[in-house]
């Protein structure tokens, strides 16, 4: 079996994007030519696992990554490593635990998926960014300095950031009429630079392949779009393309998390209290400290993001 570099989240928003941009880069690296990438997915019969498959260079299994071990990390030979973690509450327990077993296991490297930078802080409102915070705690250890590593703080992901956008404009195009108000996340002034979580995979790639770790090492880098939009903009665009006003616009809408809790997301037995912190996320975008300014010189030097929200909106319609 040859050395491997393992994917955990392969199907998910950034782990795709990893999946197809790796092989390639690999196989131009004399270091890595011969080495093989593994992405596991919960679900062989999922199209984004099939579409995956088809990757040359790369093997696809079936496995709950919550479960991988030292001893399995040993057997599959595993070098290097992806992780994009779920933010349920239980997510300091489980990805903790993923990063023991590749300390135990000698696992040289580790990039993963972290959250918007400024929440990242042990007294953030919103729970899971404290999760992050802790794991990145954790990682920065003595315990830990065997184990290189980098966290990945990404702006919040353009397609989700959109997704009621795109809606409304297609439930406009249906029926002709403006039925319900435009929710935007967004703030109506603050200048936002969200990601397209591709490019967030593509960059995550690149670190990857690189042969020396010593300047990513530790590293906490900030990934933001190449350009602000604010929410009075997203206006401006929903009006381009219904070719009316809008009529009625909710900014810093938040009313989807009922949604979730009604849901039953994290499972049974949460507290609402906690999963309902989420609301307090966008805060820190409302205040206008996610803007590309914001971005990391070595995102810009290595894979700087192009995609704009014009053109993924664009995108998001034609689906």
């Amino acid at each position: 079996m040859a050395p491997t570099f393992l994917i955990v989240g392969a199907t998910g928003n950034t782990g795709q994007a990893v999946t197809k941009t790796l092989p390639a880069l690999l196989k131009s690296n004399e270091t890595f030519s011969n080495h093989r990438v593994l992405a596991v997915t919960r679900s062989l019969s999922s199209s984004a696992a099939q579409d995956l498959a088809k990757v040359p260079g790369v093997e696809v299994i079936e496995c709950n990554w919550t479960d991988i071990t030292s001893d399995w990390l040993r057997e599959h030979q595993v070098v290097r490593a992806f992780i994009a973690p779920h933010n349920a509450p239980n997510q300091f327990a489980e990805e903790s635990a993923f990063h023991v077993a590749a300390l135990k296991a000698g696992v040289e490297y580790v990039v993963r998926i972290s959250t918007t930078a400024p929440n990242v802080r042990p007294n953030s409102d919103a729970y899971y960014p404290r999760q992050h915070w802790a794991v990145e705690a954790l990682l920065g250890s003595a315990d830990f300095r065997a184990l290189k590593w980098t966290s990945l703080q990404p702006n919040v992901f353009l397609n989700h950031y959109l997704a009621g956008v795109a809606n409304y404009v297609k439930q406009y195009r249906e029926t002709g009429k403006q039925e319900t108000p435009l929710r935007l996340m967004a703030a109506k002034d603050a200048p936002v630079a969200p990601i397209h979580p591709d490019e967030v995979g593509v960059f995550a790639a690149h670190l990857l392949a690189e042969r020396d770790l010593s300047a990513h090492n530790g590293a906490k880098y900030v990934l933001n779009g190449p350009e602000d939009i604010t929410g009075e903009h997203l206006v401006r665009l929903v009006e381009q393309y219904i070719g009316t006003k809008v009529e009625d616009v909710k900014y810093q809408d938040m009313s989807f998390v009922d949604a979730l809790l009604d849901s039953g997301f994290g499972g049974p037995g949460q507290s609402r209290t906690v999963i309902g912190s989420i609301r307090y996320a966008p805060e820190t975008l409302w205040e206008g400290k996610c803007n590309a300014a914001t971005t990391s010189k070595e995102v810009l030097e290595i894979a700087a993001p192009k995609r704009t929200p014009a053109e993924v909106l664009r995108e998001l319609l034609e689906e």
